[in-house]
């Protein structure tokens, strides 16, 4: 399963790496609110749509902070962006420890937001590009695997903060360690080069690019909507929507749904959440070996359908809490392998000038209308059950993914040219094109 991992330079190894342990301290911050919402909910006496806001602007911010990000590593350099917002959106969530009221937590939550997704869309950019052609997919899906890692050390920071802690102090204890992933600007700094301008074009002989393809545009967030690669992008978006509409409306009510409703404690919640971050981390590695298996378009549609079941039978089912402990597995799973495979998919679908541009919107056009999933949550568990809130925004946001998926072209196996896709490609979406070797 790893074989390929053996098969790479020591450079493809050290970006790896820094976008692994980039994406898991990501994650580690990122999750952190989901796991405190009651106990901030306790501290300043707000409501389930007040609490839904504030992830609601923090995504916002995020879908901002990766377009800015997207279009600044076509300026300045993958690396040097991801360094950026590493730092960025490590110092934010270490001030959010220290707000004294509502307000203020709101606001250093929606500039946190801006560095966390700014650094997903350079990393995303960087490891495609330094990574060669039929690996893409492995690498891209075992990068994403790093969530399910901060996303675990956040529940075993949770689980031991608000053990031994009052969870009026415990909670700020959380935010104040995060701080840490700063340290990997260090190791960016040392072991990670910048991506040559295209290293499938060297190992197959092309020409060199010209210059105007060689640079990045002069206006590349005009450019990802010129005639070209319009088709593309508005569809990656509404890829981007469904993905993230899905995954946020469970994963930021789901610790809140087991504590209030399935009346577990913190070890208890702990515990599931567990299984269902084992799962992700599964899901990832599996999509992962799909995605240069069956390619990009399959291997979504494939973990979207199942989405849509697993999500109904976990929230709408009346299971047993051992029921659920077991139906958390695939419900974990196969949410991990859209995400898994957005990276590679946006990639590829972008000539370099406006790559990290294209990449940067369409998944982060998604967090913006995504936003609006927590606080629908919220506001919708005030006339009926929050299971019955998470499980309806789940399962609308992942019959998204099923429709937009099936509009786009196969793109495995495709070089990361400096030129965008042939338009011929771009009507290719009613049938997944054979790799490219």
């Amino acid at each position: 399963m790893f074989k390929w991992f053996k098969e790479i330079s020591p450079t493809e190894r050290r970006t790896f790496w820094a976008c692994f342990g980039g994406w898991a301290l990501d994650a580690l911050d990122v999750q952190i609110f989901s796991l405190v919402i009651p106990a901030i909910m306790a501290e300043w006496a707000i409501d389930k749509t007040q609490a839904g806001f504030v992830s609601g602007a923090t995504l916002i911010a995020s879908a901002l902070g990766g377009w800015i990000a997207g279009a600044l590593a076509d300026r300045i350099g993958r690396v040097r962006t991801l360094q950026l917002t590493v730092a960025f959106f490590s110092v934010f969530t270490f001030a959010c420890a220290f707000a004294q009221n509502f307000d203020q937590f709101l606001a250093l939550k929606t500039l946190q937001g801006l560095g966390f997704g700014g650094e997903w869309a350079a990393g995303a950019v960087l490891m495609a590009e330094s990574i060669r052609a039929q690996h893409r997919g492995k690498a891209m899906g075992s990068v994403q695997s790093a969530w399910a890692v901060g996303w675990a050390a956040a529940v075993v920071l949770y689980t031991a903060m608000f053990s031994l802690m009052p969870g009026a102090l415990a909670w700020r204890a959380m935010f104040a360690l995060g701080l840490l992933p700063a340290l990997l600007v260090l190791y960016v700094r040392r072991g990670v080069p910048e991506p040559a301008a295209s290293s499938d074009r060297r190992a197959s002989g092309a020409k060199p690019a010209t210059q105007a393809a060689e640079r990045a545009t002069g206006l590349p967030f005009v450019e990802i909507f010129s005639p070209r690669v319009l088709r593309m992008t508005l569809i990656g978006a509404l890829l981007g929507v469904g993905a993230h509409g899905g995954y946020y409306a469970l994963t930021t009510w789901l610790p809140t749904y087991l504590k209030t409703e399935r009346h577990l404690s913190v070890l208890g919640t702990g515990g599931y959440l567990a299984v269902i971050i084992v799962a992700f981390f599964c899901g990832c590695i599996a999509s992962a070996q799909l995605l240069d298996r069956i390619g990009r378009r399959a291997t979504i549609l494939l973990f979207s359908i199942a989405c849509v079941a697993t999500v109904l039978i976990y929230l709408f089912v009346p299971l047993t809490n051992e029921a659920m402990l077991v139906v958390g597995f695939p419900l974990g799973f196969f949410a991990a392998g859209i995400p898994a495979s957005m990276g590679a998919l946006f990639t590829e679908l972008y000539p370099r000038g406006m790559r990290g541009t294209g990449v940067g919107f369409c998944y982060n056009f998604g967090r913006v209308v995504s936003a609006g999933f927590p606080v629908m949550v919220g506001h919708l568990a005030k006339t009926t059950t929050l299971g019955f809130a998470i499980g309806a925004d789940a399962a609308i946001a992942y019959s998204i993914v099923v429709f937009a998926v099936l509009m786009l072209p196969e793109t495995r196996g495709r070089a990361l040219a400096d030129s965008a896709p042939a338009a011929a490609e771009h009507r290719a979406s009613s049938s997944v094109q054979p790799a490219r070797r």
